[in-house]
């Protein structure tokens, strides 16, 4: 199933925002104008078990793999290549949705990101940004809230 058939099935609030094909989240802002820390990083990462972990923060902020562990409650994480990460989540870095990815994996967003009501990700491609509800995000991934972000 592609994204938008995901978002239609699960009966979503979403927008879809066309843009020029970007990689990375300061780019996105720029294409846009939207605030850099409205737009999130969704970071397939794994962890010292071979678990595939889903870390969401906000594109102003670096994550804190120390702290994901933590939150974990495993040893250490690592963010898996880029060269690596479509194969997982089912989209290319720069396009990746903070939901409906072709992998099930537990799910850490940085308690920063709640503050918004609804916020933007990878769109599916690198040409799109999503806007979704932060609420649902959380409730679709099952996710924890943890602070997992250096600022």
């Amino acid at each position: 199933m592609d994204l938008e058939g995901f978002l239609k099935q699960n009966d979503l609030w979403y927008r879809m925002i066309s843009k020029a094909e970007t990689v990375h989240t300061a780019d996105a802002a720029i294409a846009t104008g939207i605030e850099l820390q409205r737009i999130t990083k969704n970071l397939v990462s794994e962890t010292d078990e071979g678990e595939y972990v889903m870390l969401i923060v906000p594109g102003d902020r670096r994550v804190d793999l120390e702290a994901a562990a933590k939150a974990l409650k495993v040893r250490r994480v690592r963010l898996v290549p880029f060269n690596q990460s479509e194969g997982i989540s089912g989209y290319p870095p720069g396009g990746t949705p903070s939901i409906g990815h072709k992998t099930r994996m537990r799910t850490i967003v940085d308690d920063s990101v709640l503050k918004h009501d609804t916020v933007y990700c990878g769109g599916g491609s690198r040409d799109k940004l999503l806007e979704l509800k932060t609420a649902d995000i959380v409730r679709l991934n099952n996710a924890v809230a943890a602070k997992i972000t250096i600022e």
